[in-house]
């Protein structure tokens, strides 16, 4: 079940963006993730108000987005249901992690190496772009690992 609604939130924000991709998406974009960068590490209160004021100014996209979203994900989940609930590997999961939150140990955490996701943690307080590059370099390292070759508690 959670992987269908996650499905849905993710057709959902597919679609969000390719209405707006018309609008000058490469500047936007550029802008977006510079700015959304500052307020992660800052305060996250900006967060939702930058949603906020975003579907203030986008209302009508987001309310096509909410509709179209509804019979894809349906289409999807009928089609490809079966596909849905195989369960992933650790290892692809720990890639995934590695990728998007590794800078803060996501994967190490995920592991069940709490000793190295808090180095993460005091790495990315001291440097944030050193913890950037190891958890890259993990995330290379897992993807050229077979799922034989990989084993959580030594990865």
């Amino acid at each position: 079940m959670l992987q269908k609604i996650i499905l849905a939130c993710v057709v959902f924000i597919i679609i969000l963006i390719a209405l707006t991709f018309g609008e000058t998406i490469a500047h936007e974009v550029f802008a977006w993730i510079s700015y959304l960068t500052g307020l992660v590490i800052h305060n996250f209160s900006d967060i939702y108000y930058a949603a906020r004021n975003y579907v203030q100014a986008h209302a009508t996209k987001v309310v096509i987005a909410l509709v179209l979203t509804v019979p894809v994900s349906l289409w999807l989940i009928r089609n490809k249901g079966a596909e849905l609930n195989r369960s992933a590997s650790p290892r692809k999961i720990a890639i995934i992690l590695a990728i998007f939150l590794g800078w803060l140990g996501g994967h190490r955490f995920y592991l069940g190496q709490v000793g190295w996701g808090i180095v993460y943690l005091l790495i990315f307080y001291l440097f944030t772009p050193l913890v950037v590059v190891i958890s890259l370099i993990d995330a290379i390292r897992y993807l050229f690992m077979s799922d034989e070759e990989f084993h959580p508690g030594r990865a």
